[in-house]
Parts: C-alpha cells; structure tokens; sequence
C-alpha cells in the first residue's frame, strides 16, 4: 500500500498519494480511479508508471472513497462530470499538477476524458472508458448489487474503503438509476485536442470497444488504441503489457 495524505478541498478531505520525482520538468500524471476503486485499490500501478516513466505521479480517492471524506450531499448521474469539471482541476492547483497527464481507469477514464476536454493537459491514458450506457454492461453492475446485498462484496470493500455503503452505492445507484440508460457523453469527446492513449479488453464485462472507437473517431488530437486480451482491469491482469504501452504514449508527448 502506498503512503497517503490527506488534502482538504473545499472543506472535505481527498485521500492521496504523491510518489516520483517532483523536480522532473515533464508533465505530471494524476491516477483517477474505477467506480469502486481507491488509491489503494490501484494495488502500486501508479508507482510503477512513474518508476518506469520517470515522472511525478499523484492518485487520489474521491469523496465516499478509500480514506476521503464521504460527500456531503448524495451524488446525481452528472457524477462524473461534476468530478471533471470541479474536483480535478482544484486538486491540481493545489498540488501544483500544471497540465497533467490523466490516467483513467473505468469511471475514472471517463472523468479523464471529460476533464481532458474542460481543462488544460498535456495527455490522456484511459482503461477501460465509459462513454455511453450499454445495455449488457448492466448486467454485471447488477450482480455487484447482489454481490454487495447478499455475497461478501461488503466486508471486502471494507477493508479499503472508510464506508463500503458511500462507495458502493455512489456507483450502483448512478448506473442502475433509470435515467442513466440515456447517458452518452459522446458530444464531449471534441473538446479533447491532447494525445490520447485508449485501452480496452476483449472480454470486458463491463464495456465493448465501442467505447475506445468513440474516442478515436470523436476527440480532435491525435488517439493511440491498444485492445488487449483481458477483462475489465487491463493494468492488473496484464500489467508488464499495460505498464509498456503507457511508458511508450508517455514517451511521445511533449
């Protein structure tokens, strides 16, 4: 587990974790994390990427998460741009990430991508994104419910997160929410002018390659698609090729 911080931002604190060599003159990388993730739950993907790399590299937990404070008000299906547009760009200023590289991974890959729209940066890596609702990925969302319900989901996600509840239902509610099946943040992917690496298993039960398609056809710079033999967590499951195909992205930016 990597040594973490705790940064308070408008009055609640965010979990962090800041490794590598805040002296390189490069851009630094900011990890945002999956919908049930945290810091921790990157299991050292952000320390290996700024060994390999080189750079700065800070992850953090969202409010609900990990060891952050739980929000103050419940969240809406705008919950990741809300995160794009508010949270990632006060973490940066007061961190000193001056146009960061973003590291999604699932959620987290989609608030890179809406940030990377909104906000100055120098690229963008995505896991795994979400972009638009599809039908069958809402089929594994359900049985985490009955996982977290029923199973033993709960006691584990408490051994990494401050309230398995917040972060549990923060995620299910928004996806399972009725209003969520017309979500699509399509329209968003033009205001991307940075490179884009984008990353996708073949047997994600969670998302097609759509997705990743959407991205290169949509964003308005220059997109790099690495599809993978794997599931949903491509940094954890084939972490050597992962690990190598973000070093070369990093190794083409300015």
């Amino acid at each position: 587990m990597p040594a973490t911080s705790l940064l308070e931002l408008d009055g609640l604190r965010h979990e962090y974790s800041d490794t590598g060599d805040p002296g390189d003159d490069r851009a630094p990388l900011l990890f945002l994390h999956e919908g049930l993730g945290s810091v921790g739950l990157w299991r050292g993907f952000p320390e290996r990427v700024a060994a390999a790399s080189g750079r700065r590299a800070v992850a953090y937990s969202r409010l609900g998460h990990g060891r952050s404070d739980r929000p103050r008000s419940p969240r809406t299906t705008a919950f990741m741009a809300t995160e794009a547009t508010t949270t990632v760009p006060a973490l940066c200023a007061a961190l000193g990430l001056d146009a960061p590289v973003l590291v999604g991974h699932s959620d987290g890959a989609t608030i890179a991508l809406l940030a990377a729209a909104a906000m100055p940066v120098t690229g963008a890596v995505v896991l795994a994104p979400h972009v638009l609702t599809e039908p069958f990925a809402l089929t594994a969302i359900r049985a985490a419910r009955t996982a977290f319900d029923d199973g033993d989901l709960r006691t584990r996600m408490a051994r990494h997160h401050d309230d398995p509840d917040a972060a549990f239902r923060g995620w299910n509610d928004m996806w399972l929410a009725e209003e969520f099946t017309d979500w699509d943040v399509r329209d968003t992917l033009p205001g991307i002018t940075a490179p884009v690496l984008a990353v996708q298993g073949d047997d994600d039960p969670y998302g097609s390659a759509v997705h990743v398609h959407a991205v290169a056809e949509r964003a308005s710079g220059p997109v790099t698609l690495t599809e993978l033999s794997c599931g949903h967590e491509p940094h954890l499951e084939l972490p050597e090729q992962t690990l190598s195909a973000v070093t070369a992205f990093l190794r083409t930016l300015p």
